[in-house]
């Protein structure tokens, strides 16, 4: 039976849709190796998250304040000094964190065919980070995959999964969505945060209004932040904007810089007025680099 050109346009897009899955897919051995490799580079150099709690190993000495129970008080330490101090143990209780990456189609640029795209250092990002949190005995999830956390190999395994299912190979969303999550988590934002400031102000407003901390990477190619062109260039929107065709773009580059630098500027108000961390990561720099900041910045978030 002939088919309609409206089923001939499902099917080429279904065929386009499983080739993506496919080669997803296939590079997640590597990928999962790279993640493994990252992480267990990182963790050589950091101490976990630590955190005041109910746990049984020491962590440090500090000054009593009203409203510490006096079952607190180490008298040994106070007695050897003037002031009175408690003693802090670490909180051995893990907390669920969530991961988000970026899938929209911008994120397939990369200036130079030696450098990652943006989704695959993204991609690498995102997993390493969910080995680290998992091998600290934390909960991780995917954001907005409907699946809950989990810990140990078993949650690595399924991230791993999920970022290769064919349902989640591409999305039109360079933002996550807002959804009920469980209050004093944490969230982890990967991508190139070049929308909007008012529309990631409102995605992370969200969140936090929910009570959730929070990280912002910023992954940009060395080219988005350099406009390294020089002469007449044909740039084509990869999201469907009018291509724009350029005289000279050196004419224009000190003006490119400085809109960058005011969205970054505004991306780290935003982050610092919700209380949330931002970093900017380029694609032609070590991934250890961005994971090792990052991990610090969760560890203060932690104490």
């Amino acid at each position: 039976m002939p088919r309609s050109p409206q089923q001939k346009t499902q099917a080429a897009t279904t065929l386009l849709a499983r080739h993506r899955a496919e080669e997803l897919a296939s590079a997640l051995p590597p990928l999962l190796v790279a993640a493994e490799r990252v992480a267990a580079t990182v963790a050589q150099g950091v101490h976990g998250r630590r955190r005041v709690g109910l746990g049984e190993t020491f962590w440090q000495f500090r000054r009593y304040q009203p409203g510490d129970a006096p079952s607190m008080i180490d008298w040994r330490q106070s007695a050897k000094t003037q002031p009175v101090y408690v003693r802090e143990n670490e909180w051995e209780a893990a907390q669920s964190v969530w991961l988000w990456r970026d899938r929209s189609p911008s994120m397939d640029f990369r200036s130079a065919a030696g450098l990652p795209t943006k989704r695959e250092r993204a991609d690498l990002l995102t997993l390493a980070t969910a080995v680290l949190l998992a091998r600290g005995g934390e909960r991780v999830a995917l954001l907005n995959s409907g699946v809950r956390p989990d810990h140990g190999k078993s949650a690595i395994d399924r991230i791993a999964r999920l970022m290769t299912d064919p349902r989640a190979a591409a999305s039109p969303d360079p933002l996550p969505r807002v959804e009920p999550l469980p209050r004093h988590a944490q969230t982890v934002l990967f991508g190139d945060l070049l929308s909007p400031l008012s529309d990631i102000h409102a995605a992370v407003a969200g969140l936090t209004g929910r009570g959730l901390r929070g990280h912002l990477v910023q992954i940009l190619d060395p080219a988005e932040e350099t406009l390294p062109y020089d002469g007449r260039v044909d740039f084509h929107g990869m999201e469907g904007e009018q291509n724009l065709l350029v005289p000279r773009v050196e004419a224009v580059r000190e003006a490119y810089r400085e809109r960058l630098k005011a969205q970054q500027d505004g991306l780290a108000a935003l982050a610092r007025t919700a209380g949330w961390s931002f970093a900017v990561h380029r694609t032609d720099r070590s991934p250890q680099s961005a994971l090792l900041t990052l991990w610090g910045a969760m560890a203060m978030e932690a104490v």
